[in-house]
């Protein structure tokens, strides 16, 4: 179990770093660091987990993290098997107003930006009405240097403080500091329920995880994700039967209930419905309109 927290390496001569990734998955481990975190997913599916709350992520979308936000881009099961061929690939910024680039964000023209970014330290997503602008502007910042990246990556900032009606990517309005031994804690957990929710999850196999027991591992749970271990659970099932239900992946929705863990398909309805505001068939039945 890889700790927290991450320590983004940093190439010599470079306050502003870019990464291109091509990989088998995403990286597996539940991490936080201090860089603000622009990544843009260009192949790849999965859910994000931010904080205390889980998004499904596909090919194409734009995520920003801000700093010391806990977060991971869990790759879909299937880019796990070890029969699969399937890739990966992120372009990812990453800059610290706290590091290098304090004397910059201190400046007073600055201060705007710097408000903005520890008001969304929670984190957000591009709106897709404005994402291509930002996949150029990521481009452009990572196929410059020197003076030029700087006046490319500004104006990108610039451009993001402009976009209207944003939506957190955690609940929480400041993410709870982690100690170490916290984080390896919460990781643990996280990343076991993240690879086994599709099997009968007990309370007491997780509680294992966290050295605690039953009772004390609810209480510490809600502490540190503000949900329960119940609707924890069940968000991460409904945020993979989405991705089959739309993908046609198997031939019924009792099928997709039972391959995401749940044990009948009366309870997979009324869970789903509880979480996306629609029964299972109503959602395959609304994507469907909207594609066409």
């Amino acid at each position: 179990m890889k700790v927290l927290p991450f320590t983004i390496p940093v190439p010599e001569g470079q306050t502003i770093i870019v990464q291109e990734e091509i990989e088998n998955h995403f990286y597996p481990h539940l991490h936080r660091h201090a860089e603000i975190q622009i990544t843009w997913i260009k192949r790849g599916e999965g859910t994000l987990l931010a904080g205390n709350s889980m998004h499904p992520f596909k090919q194409g979308e734009i995520y920003v993290l801000g700093a010391n936000l806990p977060h991971l881009f869990r790759s879909s099961p299937e880019y796990f098997d070890e029969r699969s061929r399937m890739t990966v690939q992120e372009l990812t910024i990453f800059f610290d107003p706290a590091g290098k680039l304090s004397a910059l964000f201190d400046l007073a023209e600055m201060q705007a930006v710097k408000a903005f970014f520890e008001k969304w330290q929670v984190g957000f997503k591009i709106p897709m009405e404005v994402i291509g602008t930002f996949r150029e502007q990521i481009d452009m910042v990572q196929h410059t240097r020197g003076v030029y990246r700087m006046s490319v990556f500004l104006r990108m900032l610039n451009l993001m403080m402009g976009i209207e009606n944003l939506q957190p990517l955690s609940a929480a309005s400041r993410t709870q500091p982690l100690t170490d031994p916290e984080g390896m804690r919460i990781a643990s957990v996280l990343n076991y329920i993240m690879h086994n929710y599709s099997s009968a999850l007990t309370l007491e196999d997780v509680a294992l995880q966290a050295h605690l027991t039953p009772n004390a591992f609810c209480r510490y749970f809600k502490k540190h994700t503000r949900v329960t271990f119940v609707a924890f659970v069940n968000k991460v099932r409904v945020n993979q039967a989405c991705k089959l239900l739309i993908n046609g992946e198997l031939n019924n929705i009792a099928d997709v209930a039972y391959s995401c863990g749940f044990s009948s398909v009366n309870n997979f309805n009324l869970t789903f419905k509880k979480i996306m505001g629609k029964t299972p068939r109503d959602y395959v039945n609304d994507y469907t309109r909207r594609v066409k």
